[in-house]
């Protein structure tokens, strides 16, 4: 499907400026990593430790009304979150106990005493301790970097050492720029989120494999030829398919932030911002950097 037909963008020729903002991006990323390690940020009870309900009411109640409930009981920090569909409720709270009494328990019984006359059942509840909490993000890390190897390698492997490179410099700025979205507006640090990163180093490197082979294809055709030029023509003559590709996920990201439902609101949410950043970081990361670090086309393997 030919969207625009034939370009001559000079995509090469911006690197000084996208090499700008993908670092001010990193940055504010690399501040939120240090930020969420330190707890700092909004940690979701995967990563703190604590408890997580959701109840169904026959009637519908309110996130303030619910609020002011619990508080009238002792139960002040609490995270709710309202699902109008269904009437439900779904209540989080970072600390794993309120005395003797388990917090599930305590909220149950508070919310029964304040909506007497409106009964509730509780569909979900989980609970996670502190240690488990602490264990989960170690794996988290582990997981991401082992998977930034895999890239190492396997590009390394398809293409060339130097493709592999730029290859993980794009999907580690694509993981910084989702976190540091999430870091600046306050969003929930949880394991979906980590879901939804890992999904998008996924999309990201199926792009930049796309970009690559035509460059390592061109390259070949042209051994004699100046690097950036054939660069430029490779990005060119995927552009339409990368295009029509990310916009297809993009619309099917914005239908499931859009019609998804609360529970997964910032799950999708990460999808269509990474989605973004991801066909992005192909054209304006991953290329240049290795435009700019290939001397010697000849070099490239077969």
């Amino acid at each position: 499907m030919e969207l625009l037909g034939k370009t001559n963008i000079d995509f090469i020729g911006m690197r000084k400026i996208s090499f700008i903002i993908s670092g001010i991006i990193s940055i504010i990323g690399i501040i939120g990593i240090i930020q969420i390690s330190r707890g700092v940020a909004n940690m979701g009870i995967d990563f703190s430790g604590g408890t997580s309900m959701q109840l169904k009411f026959t009637q519908p109640v309110t996130t303030q009304a619910a609020r002011d409930a619990l508080a009238r009981e002792g139960i002040k920090e609490v995270d709710l979150q309202e699902i109008t569909d269904g009437n439900k409720l779904l209540i989080k709270m970072r600390k794993s106990s309120t005395g003797d009494v388990k917090v599930a328990d305590h909220v149950q019984d508070a919310l029964k005493k304040e909506f007497a006359s409106n009964p509730f059942v509780v569909e979900s509840s989980t609970e996670i301790g502190p240690s488990i909490g602490e264990k989960l993000k170690s794996d988290t890390l582990m997981a991401v970097a082992l998977s930034l190897l895999g890239i190492v390698l396997y590009i390394a492997w398809r293409f060339d050492f130097k493709f592999g490179v730029g290859a993980v410099l794009a999907t580690l700025h694509d993981v910084l720029a989702i976190i540091a979205v999430f870091y600046l507006m306050h969003k929930e640090v949880n394991l979906l989120l980590v879901t939804a990163v890992l999904t998008i180093a996924g999309y990201s490197l199926t792009d930049t494999v796309v970009v690559f082979d035509r460059i390592r294809e061109n390259l070949h055709k042209s051994l004699k030829d100046p690097v950036i030029p054939i660069f430029n023509r490779s990005i060119n003559e995927v552009l339409s398919r990368t295009i029509v590709t990310s916009l297809t996920t993009f619309l099917a990201s914005c239908s499931l932030f859009a019609f998804g439902g609360e529970v997964i609101h910032d799950f999708a949410f990460a999808l269509v911002v990474g989605v973004l950043v991801g066909t992005y970081s192909s054209i304006f990361v991953a290329s240049p950097i290795v435009a700019l670090w290939e001397k010697n086309p000849a070099e490239v393997k077969a």
